[in-house]
């Protein structure tokens, strides 16, 4: 059976790849993706969710236990900087796939660009969570390719919560 879970609902620790965001390219004046030095280019954003009503009415029941199989989905804006520029958006989908202590939930999730070098990212991590840490942990996302200037692209992202935002920290080779 598949539910949904509420924000509440999510293993701590960052569930969301959204607040895990594989975002794309965040440059202020980006040069052409011919221009992207043959290492690869690092880069910084910000994810922010965007408020949802995943209870189904706003309820205010705790929520359940996450069950394997599980799964929840969430969107977010991508920032150049924490409350700037908007750079792009993502979208993720999550399924647990172990609970316990750690809670284990592999996610996926693909993020596009708003200008500069153009075309989408995607990327999946499994994110685990002790439910009673009361602090999100930061966590990696593989970047498993892309559309348009990131066609081939590979790397990672660090994902760091940095209070209502997360902090995203790209590492992009070809």
């Amino acid at each position: 059976m598949i539910r949904s879970l509420t924000r509440t609902g999510r293993p701590r620790a960052g569930i969301a790849l959204g607040a895990c965001a594989v975002a794309v390219v965040a440059f202020g004046t980006a040069a052409p993706a011919a221009a992207v030095p043959a290492d690869g280019y690092e880069f910084t954003l910000y994810s922010k969710e965007i408020p949802t009503d995943r209870n189904g009415g706003g309820t205010s029941e705790p929520p359940e236990a996450p069950e394997v199989g599980d799964s929840f989905a969430f969107a977010d804006d991508l920032f150049r900087t924490k409350g700037g520029e908007k750079a792009g958006r993502d979208g993720v989908s999550c399924t647990v796939v172990r609970t316990g202590n750690p809670t284990d939930s592999l996610c996926v999730g693909s993020f596009a660009l708003d200008g500069g070098p153009g075309g989408q990212l995607s990327g999946q991590a499994l994110i685990s969570a002790d439910p009673s840490d009361e602090a999100p942990a930061a966590f990696d996302i593989a970047i498993t390719g892309g559309t348009g200037d990131f066609a081939n692209a590979r790397g990672w992202i660090r994902s760091t919560p940095d209070g209502d935002y997360s902090k995203l920290e790209f590492h992009i080779t070809r």
